[in-house]
């Protein structure tokens, strides 16, 4: 995966919910990703982003940025854990932003996952709303060598 535009469309291929969803890659470098999903393909029955939508998508910004990271098709990536903290209604289109955590964490996944096929690290995405946080994610992610299916 060399562009948002690959990594797009192996979310589509490998996760259909993403298609469902309408998500799109909107930023994608080894600093941040940015995932977007329209209101109307997301909303509840007030009008506001339902919030498995959320949670899915804050989760996807997580396992897409490991991938990029990554960069091992190979691999197998999952979620171990999360947390969700939602703050305040998201009345418009969805937005995720998940930052690479900080350089320490980043070796220590790296490290564990060349030398013992398997490594483990915690991302954070942060769900706007009108360019306030709406919403805070936390996940524990795991890789692991091996086959992708």
């Amino acid at each position: 995966m060399n562009t948002a535009e690959d990594l797009e469309r192996f979310l589509h291929e490998k996760i259909p919910l993403t298609v469902a969803m309408g998500v799109h890659v909107v930023e994608c470098d080894d600093a941040h990703l940015v995932l977007t999903a329209p209101l109307a393909l997301n909303h509840n029955h007030l009008g506001t982003a339902f919030g498995g939508s959320l949670h899915a998508l804050a989760t996807l910004g997580g396992y897409a940025l490991l991938w990029w990271l990554l960069r091992r098709p190979q691999a197998n990536i999952v979620i171990r854990q999360s947390t969700m903290l939602y703050k305040r209604p998201v009345r418009g289109d969805l937005r995720a932003v998940c930052h690479t955590p900080d350089e320490k964490d980043l070796e220590r996944f790296r490290r564990d996952f060349a030398h013992k096929g398997k490594g483990r690290i915690t991302l954070k995405t942060v769900l706007e709303s009108e360019g306030q946080p709406a919403a805070k994610f936390e996940g524990v992610f795991v890789a692991v060598e091996g086959l992708a299916r």
